[in-house]
């Protein structure tokens, strides 16, 4: 004969058992419902076309629509706090650039944890900058604007798209290893910047490919060199040299797109997104609407994309400092 407490126990045990069978379940019939990417910027741009096709291909695979949410403001912010108070439940995502790795040095106070709130999924790529000058300029090759530099420190100006973005940070960065005193001219938007540089206004940018690209085949801009360690090796970016073996040992600066999910996240599900939008970025549709970005497709594990992260931020943090760029 069983006691009451004993068949309240046995009780307990199935109902449990029958529970994590339940939660198995669950996660193996992931997803069974529509999946929200946020870009943290306005439609359009480089992001967001990286979003946006890895989402087609994703969408194939998954078997569940991909959404994408555009949530421009505060150098990336926006867009990523609100991944950081979604669900953990792999059905909200976020693409991170650069700005993920750089806001903690360059914000006083983030309304996140960068290191609790985030759990990395996969880096898809990283893309050069290009050095551009406009096409009137008497620059023919980096090593003739390598040189003007350093002989007139102070005397030549480089513009970008904003306090803290890539073409700021990139061009703080060759100051420091080249010895010398580019003045640094923001401006609201890698649009207006690049008119300046075309009109001759402001002597040379370390732009975004994506925002290069048109311009330089239209004559408009020319570009001098990549900013990355090694040459692109996309069509349109593969005969151009890099900073670093045109004068500036050790020069390594770009873009890059990753993609996060909520801090808390199974595994399993972080595991099969990876599996995804791995085989999204290996399809002959993202790799043809990439090459004008000159991004160069490097995939991995989630703890692959982890380590880059961190080396990135504590990479940056240094050249912020050096750099005497105050945190807002």
């Amino acid at each position: 004969m069983f006691s009451f407490p004993l068949i309240m126990k046995r009780l307990t045990v199935i109902s449990g058992l029958f529970l994590a069978l339940l939660g198995s379940s669950a996660l193996a019939a992931y997803p069974d419902k529509p999946i929200k990417v946020i870009v943290p910027f306005s439609p359009g741009g480089g992001t967001d076309l990286v979003a946006r096709t890895l989402g087609v291909a994703m969408s194939d695979d998954l078997g569940q629509p991909i959404v994408i949410d555009n949530k421009p403001g505060g150098s990336t912010m926006v867009g990523t706090e609100a991944l950081a108070k979604s669900p953990a439940d792999g059905y909200t995502l976020v693409v991170a650039t650069l700005a993920h790795a750089v806001n903690p040095s360059l914000k006083t106070k983030l309304p996140y944890s960068q290191d609790k709130d985030f759990a990395p999924v996969i880096l898809v790529g990283v893309s050069p900058n290009v050095v551009v000058v406009s096409a009137e300029s008497p620059y023919k090759t980096f090593q003739e604007f390598l040189l003007d530099a350093k002989a007139n420190p102070g005397k030549l100006s480089y513009a970008s798209q904003g306090g803290g973005t890539s073409a700021h940070l990139a061009g703080e960065l060759f100051n420091s290893l080249a010895g010398t005193k580019l003045t640094h001219v923001p401006y609201k938007g890698a649009g207006p910047a690049l008119t300046d540089v075309i009109g001759g206004q402001v002597d040379v940018m370390f732009a975004t490919a994506s925002a290069v690209g048109s311009l330089v085949d239209s004559g408009k801009l020319r570009a001098l060199a990549v900013t990355t360690p090694a040459r692109s090796t996309t069509p349109q970016l593969a005969k151009l040299p890099t900073v670093a073996e045109s004068g500036v040992p050790g020069y390594s600066a770009g873009s890059w797109y990753g993609y996060y999910a909520p801090a808390g996240t199974p595994p399993s599900v972080i595991n099969k997104l990876n599996a995804s939008i791995k085989k999204a970025a290996q399809t002959q549709a993202f790799k043809t609407r990439v090459e004008s970005e000159g991004l160069m497709i490097k995939t991995g594990s989630p703890e692959d994309f982890a380590k880059f992260v961190k080396a990135e931020e504590l990479r940056w943090r240094a050249v912020i400092k050096s750099a005497n760029i105050a945190p807002d």
